[in-house]
């Protein structure tokens, strides 16, 4: 199906949208996937695309990210195979399972996380002093974490980036930037394995990825400069809130 120029602005603008709101809060997928059902087409054909248009949200979001991503190599190598494993695995949900179960699911996990960032962090002796055996369970445990957010990243991802990020202020000790940062690389990783699965062998749309992906890299570029210089409570509070609204609203759609 050609893409029309009324449509491919209407797509270039949910890519900026999309991609601001990725790169800060992980809610991409909110402002893009309904715009590729607006201008027509299929829902797994939608959602493919989406994920093939939303590897430039990564790239412009790790971009946007460098100053954060300072000091954090040593700790994303260890994750990134995990997550690009977790990208397979949704990659491959998508293309072999009915969707049910995981629409059923995710307002949970949303609502869950939203909650998780509004509560403050409290550091605690022992999240600075563990000993060898705590910390190497608190690592399994993130990674195990990390690997269900993945597959769900790549089975189709709306809010996956406040899963994660949610997962990583809770135990990674971090500032929302830092955090925000870590989330961007490792959720890109996770979206980029499954969307060079989709394009080798599903229904991509790529006149739809041409002009969503550009505003995404655009948006996306733009939202940890936000993130850098917001206050924090308020930025975190707005994360969660934005959070428990989608929940609500993916709860309303999947029980109803």
């Amino acid at each position: 199906m050609p893409v029309s120029w009324s449509q491919a602005v209407l797509l270039f603008a949910a890519g900026i949208l999309g991609g601001l709101t990725g790169s800060i809060a992980g809610l991409a997928s909110v402002a893009t996937y309904p715009a590729l059902l607006a201008v027509g087409l299929p829902p797994i054909t939608a959602n493919v695309t989406n994920t093939v248009a939303l590897v430039f949200n990564g790239i412009g979001s790790v971009v946007g990210s460098r100053p954060e991503l300072a000091g954090q190599g040593a700790s994303l190598r260890r994750v990134l195979p995990v997550a690009a494993l977790g990208g397979v695995a949704g990659a491959a949900l998508l293309l072999s399972t009915p969707a049910e179960g995981f629409e059923r699911l995710v307002p949970l996990l949303l609502g869950f996380a939203a909650v998780a960032i509004l509560i403050p962090v409290r550091p605690t002796r022992y999240s600075r002093v563990s000993n060898h055996n705590r910390h190497t369970a608190k690592v399994a445990a993130q990674a195990v974490a990390i690997f269900a957010i993945c597959i769900y990243g790549g089975y189709f991802g709306a809010a996956a980036g406040v899963l994660l990020l949610a997962l990583l202020l809770r135990v990674g000790d971090e500032r929302l930037a830092h955090a925000n940062a870590a989330k961007n690389v490792i959720l890109g990783v996770a979206n980029g394995v499954a969307a060079l699965i989709f394009a080798v062998i599903a229904p991509v749309q790529w006149g739809a990825v041409a002009a969503l992906g550009l505003g995404c890299l655009l948006g996306a570029r733009l939202g940890p400069v936000i993130v850098r210089h917001a206050p924090v409570r308020p930025m975190r509070f707005a994360i969660g809130l934005a959070g428990l609204a989608l929940a609500v609203k993916l709860g309303w759609d999947a029980y109803r």
